[in-house]
């Protein structure tokens, strides 16, 4: 019977205190930090959150984070790459250099209240429909908690936060590579608000970013049309060319595209005309094939309508190269940490964000929010979406997570992202993040041997690729999106 109550009793002791139990000092005092900075945290979210600035025009949002850095001890630098809202927050001495990186850019058109139904606080405004502004208070308290380690245990290394604007764009990071502002680090940590606990174990889409304008020549459109060359036409004759090259590209490739400018007034033959295309596909060297051929078929407009051509391209985006040692080691700390439970009426709330959907789309939802740590499968399935994260992960091991801040299955760059990220549902999975992301990084600053092996998983990856790029040599980034 005494051997019977003992057991009961060390079951009911490690179930009540497992967590603490697990943790390493160095652990518990991360975990510390972000508990003790968690207001902050989240008054960081609900800041950028609140201003939502679209990329590169983050001004606000940026010298918030980097005001906090500075308050702390890190040394701040300005004005990366020739970006007035990228910087790099530095801490310590010596490798290893682990990188985090902090995005904090939102999305136009996606405004929207944390509201169960679709209500924006500003008509036609910004809003966090992919939740940066989680991410970037998500990374801040990371590098606190890291410093914060370092500090107390006596840590040698380097800690970077990487303030990198227009992620949605897939701009910042681009230009950043290009200027070698990574090439130094030993590892490269980054995080993302999604609708799941998991890593970032598969790969993204290689993406081209380009404008193709038509130089025309105005003329009245009634009057004299054989005076004119329209500029219009010939994105239109692009496009069809386009969407009939479709049918003969690889199937993970997209094409997509939006006429910012076809013209004036209908009475007037467009003198000037320019289309802005996504060029994707799953590995760059597709990209460079379709692209070459998307030019083709631009310049074979010109010469049907007698227009003059020019492609500026914005950007040239890499896919992620993967790598399962660091990607293991981000899950084993999301399992020690524990990821968060979420309360009744936070499940309530999330029901409620999914009736639209379930009316609109006929769609089932098993799930409110998924709450699991899903493991690193045999097969990781790789996003159809693109990342400028890819080209870092072209010069360093990299590798990150993703925590709920979102309703199970959510729709990417929805209303119902913006609504989730600045509620407790988001500030849950930020807190998290930090935490999974800090406990990472110090465990690489004490074991080079992880370190080693993550370095030799992205050596023997890169075999046989080389980077090229479509940005021509010296170019700066562009002044605005649009």
């Amino acid at each position: 019977m005494r051997i019977w109550t003992t057991l009961l009793f060390l079951s009911f002791t490690i179930s009540l205190f497992g967590q603490g139990s697990k943790l390493s000092p160095v652990n518990s005092t991360i975990v510390n930090s972000v508990s003790s900075n968690a207001e902050l945290i989240k008054q960081t979210n609900q800041a950028i959150w609140k201003l939502a600035e679209v990329g590169l025009e983050e001004r606000q949002s940026s010298a918030l984070l980097q005001h906090h850095l500075s308050q702390a001890g890190f040394k701040v630098e300005k004005g990366i790459s020739k970006m007035p809202t990228a910087f790099v927050a530095s801490y310590g001495s010596g490798h290893p250099i682990i990188g985090i990186l902090a995005e904090y850019d939102a999305l136009p058109g996606l405004s929207q209240q944390v509201a169960d139904h679709q209500t924006p606080v500003t008509e036609g405004g910004n809003g966090h429909g992919c939740g940066h502004s989680g991410l970037g208070a998500g990374a801040l308290g990371a590098a606190l908690a890291i410093k914060s380690a370092m500090d107390k245990h006596d840590l040698k290394g380097t800690i970077r936060l990487y303030g990198t604007p227009a992620e949605e764009t897939v701009i910042g990071k681009v230009y950043m590579t290009l200027d070698g502002v990574f090439d130094d680090l030993d590892v490269c940590l980054h995080w993302h608000p999604g609708d799941k606990n998991n890593t970032y174990a598969g790969s993204s889409k290689a993406l081209v970013s380009a404008k193709f304008t038509f130089d025309g020549t105005a003329a009245h459109a009634a009057g004299s049309p054989e005076d004119g060359r329209s500029a219009l036409d010939a994105v239109e004759l692009m496009n069809v060319g386009a969407n009939f090259m479709r049918e003969h590209i690889k199937e993970d490739a997209r094409l997509h595209y939006v006429i910012t400018n076809g013209g004036g007034a209908p009475n007037v033959v467009p003198p000037k005309a320019t289309v802005w295309y996504f060029c994707r596909a799953d590995r760059h060297e597709d990209v460079e094939y379709n692209f070459k051929w998307l030019k083709d078929i631009a310049k074979g407009a010109s010469l049907m309508t007698r227009t003059r051509l020019t492609v500026q391209v914005d950007t040239d985006c890499h896919e992620i190269i993967p790598n399962i040692a660091l990607s293991r080691q981000l899950v084993k700390n999301m399992q020690l940490i524990g990821a968060p439970e979420f309360t009744q009426e936070e499940e309530n709330f999330a029901r409620k964000l999914q009736a639209p959907l379930v009316a609109q789309f006929g769609r089932e939802y098993p799930l409110a929010l998924d709450g699991r740590v899903h493991p690193v499968t045999q097969n990781p399935e790789s996003s159809k979406g693109s990342t400028d994260v890819g080209d870092i992960s072209w010069r360093v091991p990299t590798s990150g997570i993703r925590a709920t801040c979102f309703i199970a299955d959510a729709p990417g760059h929805s209303w119902q992202n913006v609504s989730s990220i600045g509620s407790s549902i988001g500030e849950k999975g930020i807190l998290f993040a930090s935490k999974v992301l800090a406990t990472t990084a110090v465990e690489l600053m004490q074991n080079p041997k992880q370190v080693l092996a993550a370095k030799a998983e992205w050596q023997q990856r890169m075999e046989g690729k080389k980077y090229f790029t479509f940005i021509p040599e010296g170019q700066s980034v562009p002044k605005s999106i649009r």
